[in-house]
């Protein structure tokens, strides 16, 4: 079990810890020295102490199987994700430009819509956008952000150029696993956090608390914060108890919120109705208010959208932001980068080839065998196809839904996505791995150091999804080294 450098099986893909002549990325070598003097028994027992301590604080996520929902312990790898500073600096700033460009995107098709009048996005995509709500326009959110939560997936490809390869901008989750891995990895491995100068994310809560308050209709006061979850059957539960329990606000689900004559959102309490300023939604728009969207929702709060129009209640993420939420606006990111801040894009997306254009969609048909098949709403991971491991059933069907549905479908190339050591059947291998920070924007703009790294725990699987089998590592953004 004893990582060997000599060796560990490099292969084609960019390793997040060794180099290409098998020496330590200079950002992991400390984490490295420490490995390779540690005991197979030793490694053995810390991994037992972390699953122990999963179970006992009751870290678990669900997934949806043949109709069932199934909770299973979250899956941490021992073996951190490392990356310097000097480059974790970088990808920052990349991040930070593009939610504020999304941002002004997403609150200019709610009211001017210049970026289509001046031909920058097809009218016809906004038109056929599923996830563009009518009810949104004319609303001037504060600060004129409506999307306050990003998670923002990065891949690494084999030359090591990190890209862009999605934006979650609707319900983005995984946070909270993410300061449950530093917990973890803190208690379990303490020496490495004194051997390194590793930045800490343990602040998170308290800037997510800190960017809902500042949506209160009410400043000056310590605002009522609410998380509105679907239930403990949703598969973010955990998530959605964990950080309304870190920042003190209350959990509530939507037979808990009434809105009232004067338009303003109450919460009911033995004590009687007390006002709610904030709601940090964690359920999808269709379901958030039957007044406004699915009429036959159980899980929403009947004049939500109302309240939220009228001012008397802030919402995060706003309804309505997940119209830039889709993998074909995807595609658009760099030109709206530029279009609304004259900038160039920091960090690049991944090319990409829009099925709703004729002759990219005979490329993407012809190369199903080469390229990765992405439907444009979808998330997990479902209804994606990765062509090369894919069977020519797979791909059959795969081009019959593109070619009935071609605004629906984008592609790109098969990414040899980077990988770091991780532990797979008792054994140090390489496991391909991405990378999903998470940015906030209100009053201010920050970014968690680092983020949430997913791991394809089966040998060269690309798909890191937790409802697809994949684990999650530790990251580790390192100061002090090049």
């Amino acid at each position: 079990m004893k990582l060997d450098l000599d060796k560990y099986p490099l292969g084609e893909a960019y390793d997040e810890l060794i180099g290409p002549a098998r020496a330590p990325r200079p950002a992991a070598r400390a984490l490295l020295d420490y490995l390779q003097d540690l005991d197979d028994e030793e490694l053995r027992t810390r991994c037992a102490a972390i699953d122990a301590a999963i179970v006992t604080t009751g870290v678990t996520f669900t997934i949806y199987s043949d109709g069932e929902n199934i909770d299973r312990a979250w899956p941490l790898d021992p073996i951190p994700r490392v990356m310097p500073r000097s480059e974790w600096e970088r990808i920052e700033r990349g991040l930070k430009q593009r939610l504020t460009a999304l941002n002004l995107f997403i609150d200019d098709l709610y009211n001017e819509q210049r970026v289509v009048r001046d031909g920058v996005f097809p009218a016809y995509l906004l038109s056929s956008s599923r996830n563009f709500r009518r009810q949104c326009i004319g609303v001037r959110p504060r600060y004129g952000v409506w999307a306050h939560i990003c998670g923002t997936d990065l891949v690494r490809d084999r030359d090591g150029t990190v890209y862009v390869l999605e934006d979650n901008l609707r319900v983005p989750s995984g946070v909270s696993y993410m300061l449950e891995n530093r917990l973890l990895m803190k208690s379990v491995f303490p020496e490495l956090f004194e051997a390194s100068r590793i930045l800490p994310v343990d602040n998170y809560t308290a800037q997510l608390y800190d960017m809902l308050a500042a949506l209160s209709p009410r400043p000056g006061d310590r605002p009522v914060v609410a998380v509105l979850t679907p239930g403990v059957y949703n598969s973010a539960y955990f998530e959605h108890s964990y950080l309304a329990q870190q920042m003190g606000a209350d959990l509530v689900e939507g037979t808990d919120l009434v809105v009232g004559a004067d338009d303003c959102v109450y919460m009911k309490t033995i004590d009687g109705l007390r006002r709610v300023d904030v709601v940090y939604r964690r359920i999808d728009d269709d379901f958030l208010d039957p007044e406004a969207f699915r009429p036959d929702s159980a899980l929403g709060v009947r004049g939500l959208l109302r309240a939220w129009r009228a001012g008397k209640v802030g919402i995060a993420n706003a309804p309505g932001a997940g119209v830039a939420d889709d993998k074909v606006v995807y595609t658009f990111v760099p030109k709206l980068v530029r279009y609304y801040l004259g900038e160039d894009a920091i960090i690049p997306n991944v090319p990409s080839y829009l099925c709703m254009n004729d002759d990219e969609c005979a490329y993407v048909l012809a190369n199903l065998d080469k390229l990765v098949v992405k439907p444009a709403n979808e998330s997990g991971g479902y209804g994606m196809l990765v062509g090369p491991h894919a069977s020519p059933v797979e791909r059959t069907r795969c081009a019959e839904r593109v070619r009935a549905d071609p605004r629906n479908y984008m592609a790109q190339p098969t990414l040899t996505l980077s990988t770091a050591p991780t532990l797979a059947d008792g054994r140090l291998a390489p496991r391909h791995l991405d990378l999903r920070p998470f940015v906030l924007q209100s009053s201010a703009m920050c970014v968690t150091t680092g983020g949430l790294t997913r791991v394809a725990m089966r040998e060269g699987s690309l798909v890191v999804n937790s409802s697809q089998g994949g684990g999650s590592k530790d990251t580790w953004i390192v100061d002090g080294v090049d």
